[in-house]
């Protein structure tokens, strides 16, 4: 998975919610839920985010933890969506 989609992700994540707590960093596995970065207006936020700039469409059911909930899960599914894409296989 491309590091450049990472930095993406992050840069997102960083100005939209890490300003919220106050903190100076996050890792790539943190969970954005359990650290309270993001919260349900946050996740609709991130969906359009991803939405916009990946040209993937979020299905409301896979609106979970196991895409959402770290820069790693995000990065990944988003890569997963890129690759049906591609292949023509539906997600």
């Amino acid at each position: 998975m491309s590091n450049a989609l990472k930095t993406s992700i992050r840069e997102f994540v960083e100005a939209s919610f890490l300003f919220r707590e106050g903190r100076n960093g996050l890792t790539n596995e943190e969970s954005l839920l359990a650290a309270g970065l993001i919260d349900s207006t946050g996740i609709l936020e991130l969906v359009e985010h991803l939405e916009t700039n990946f040209g993937i469409t979020v299905e409301d059911d896979e609106i979970v933890p196991e895409n959402l909930d770290s820069i790693d899960l995000i990065a990944a599914y988003v890569a997963r969506k890129h690759g049906a894409k591609i292949t023509g296989i539906a997600v």
